[in-house]
């Protein structure tokens, strides 16, 4: 029997989680542009270029909060399924 999941329905989570990976990639392009001036001996950028390098660790963060909720998502459904038919102890 096939899964009631549509394959393109958006489980919960799942924007944090791609939104997190957009922040990621730009902090990660900021950090290469941040270092490239170091490697080539050119004049560096001002402070607000490192700031912004701290958007792969933001990017990380929001990802990691849309696994957790979509972990606790599972697991309330699970709980759902399997509600009356737990055993008891």
């Amino acid at each position: 029997m096939r899964d009631k999941t549509q394959p393109n329905s958006a489980a919960p989570g799942d924007r944090l989680v791609r939104a997190g990976a957009v922040v990621f990639f730009l902090g990660a392009v900021a950090t290469l542009v941040t270092v490239a001036p170091l490697f080539l001996g050119t004049t560096p950028f001002p402070t607000y270029m490192f700031a912004l390098s701290m958007l792969m660790g933001v990017g990380f963060l929001i990802a990691g909060a849309g696994v957790l909720q979509s972990v606790a998502a599972g697991r309330r459904q699970a709980r759902e399924g399997s509600g009356a038919s737990a055993p008891s102890r």
